[in-house]
């Protein structure tokens, strides 16, 4: 994971600065965190009463950065969310949350690092670090992605998300690997469309394994199964005696991956049916390529 931007040139905060912001605006501050305590109740409960501990911002936040060089990623991520509990309107507050969002990634705590980047866009949604908390949010989505054989909602969101920071933001440092991750999440969405519908073909259901290898056309041309997408329609099309579709996947097929192993399985099955490549401009099949090539 790339460090957060800010974080090579960042420097421990020290009680003198603390104590500087803390005389310029003691009686905001004072008057907020007071506010915010009987908003959400938290002078009622006796638990998290016991458990607060109030320290100065320099001692908590240099406590999290300790943590967080030593690898200690989880401890140090919960310092790091004490700072903005114990001191939210310092100006250390929002870096807090950045960094909290990035030690629970780093400790393979994708969901708790998705909240805590999405509370600093929600608190901060024109902050100098809103590309950063976003390419987070993206990339612990993203490494959650499972194996093709099980659902594949998170790689949805994980896509969605990469192309937001890739919309958003794609001139920050962030945008080349999301490009990256955006390209690996669609190959792996086509290969799950590949997977159920080499299923459908097994269980002889024609109709519903086209349908599979239609979407990998339509949508996904550019992952690296597409070949055998238009081999396996190909393939179905004969099948099913629709000729002139079988005769264009075949020849869309040799076009664009003349050299491909699945072309010459494609030439073969048509030649085997006294049939040569032949693209019907009309076909879906060919529509499909010319809105892309």
């Amino acid at each position: 994971m790339k460090y957060p931007s800010f974080l090579s040139h960042i420097v421990p905060v020290s009680a003198a600065g603390a104590t500087l912001f803390c005389a310029r605006s003691a009686r905001i501050a004072a008057l907020a965190v007071l506010s915010a305590l009987l908003l959400s109740g938290c002078l009622g409960r006796g638990k998290d009463k016991d458990n607060y501990v109030e320290r100065p911002v320099d001692s908590i936040y240099n406590s999290a950065m300790t943590q967080m060089k030593s690898g200690k990623h989880a401890k140090a991520a919960k310092e790091f969310e004490e700072v903005e509990r114990q001191h939210p309107y310092s100006t250390w507050a929002a870096r807090s949350l950045v960094m909290a969002a990035y030690s629970y990634y780093e400790a393979n705590k994708y969901d708790e690092a998705i909240i805590a980047a999405k509370r600093y866009i929600t608190l901060h949604p024109g902050g100098t670090d809103a590309a950063y908390a976003s390419y987070l949010i993206a990339a612990s989505q993203y490494e959650q992605i499972t194996d093709i054989g099980r659902d594949q909602q998170v790689t949805a969101k994980a896509l969605k998300s990469l192309q937001d920071v890739l919309r958003k933001y794609p001139d920050s440092d962030y945008a080349k690997d999301a490009k990256l991750k955006i390209d690996l999440a669609r190959d792996h969405l086509a290969g799950k469309e590949m997977e159920i519908g080499r299923y459908y073909i097994k269980k002889k259901s024609y109709l519903a394994a086209i349908s599979r290898f239609k979407k990998v056309v339509t949508d996904y041309q550019t992952t690296t199964h597409i070949e055998e997408a238009l081999m396996r329609l190909t393939e179905l099309y004969m099948t099913m005696g629709v000729k002139s579709e079988a005769q264009t996947a075949a020849a869309v097929l040799g076009h664009n991956y003349p050299g491909s192993k699945w072309y010459d399985d494609a030439y073969k099955l048509l030649k085997s049916g006294g049939l040569e490549p032949r693209e019907d401009k009309a076909s879906w099949i060919s529509r499909a390529y010319k809105s892309i090539f």
